[in-house]
């Protein structure tokens, strides 16, 4: 009889605090989200995303992540166990060993192909030195050349220096 009587004193926990499920525990955390919020429904904060969790851009880059050590693994395997190891697992049909070390050469020739592709493509864009594109273009911006007195203006407006000034400063 004392013990119905003390589990009878205990208070019961609210409903929402018994968890059946999975589902049951992120539909509870969503409601309660969405009852608490510190921003007004209309007034939300900028950049606040209106759906938490992650973004597809994460997701892909988390599974691609993991493909790539998952196939850096199997083309470890592949290339350095020997090949009576892989008949005795079963395994018969692979690609021949030369491309073990093939692809990784042919990769590291085209990095550096596009590399210098990229090298030369800005010589070919680069202006010569003596041209005045060097020196000026859409956005140079030349010094003011009336005068106002300091108290009215603490800052020079923005410009350029001229190249008179540089060879001033550089080459006296």
């Amino acid at each position: 009889m004392e013990r119905e009587t003390a589990t009878e004193e205990l208070p019961s926990s609210p409903s929402w605090l018994v968890v059946s499920s999975p589902r049951r525990t992120l539909s509870l955390l969503r409601e309660r989200r969405a009852t608490v919020s510190i921003f007004d429904p209309v007034e939300k904060a900028p950049g606040f995303a209106e759906e938490h969790g992650p973004k597809p851009s994460e997701v892909y880059g988390f599974v691609g992540s993991i493909t790539t050590v998952i196939a850096t693994v199997i083309f470890l395997v592949w290339a350095y166990t020997p090949e009576p190891w892989l008949h005795y697992l079963g395994i018969t049909y692979y690609p021949s060993k030369y491309w073990a070390m093939a692809v990784p050469t042919f990769c590291m020739v085209t990095v550096v192909l596009m590399m210098a592709f990229y090298l030369g493509l800005n010589f070919m864009v680069t202006p010569p030195p003596t041209s005045l594109n060097t020196m000026f273009d859409e956005y140079s911006r030349e010094p003011s050349t009336f005068t106002v007195s300091r108290a009215e203006q603490p800052i020079e407006p923005i410009s350029d220096i001229g190249i008179n000034q540089i060879n001033d400063l550089m080459f006296r």
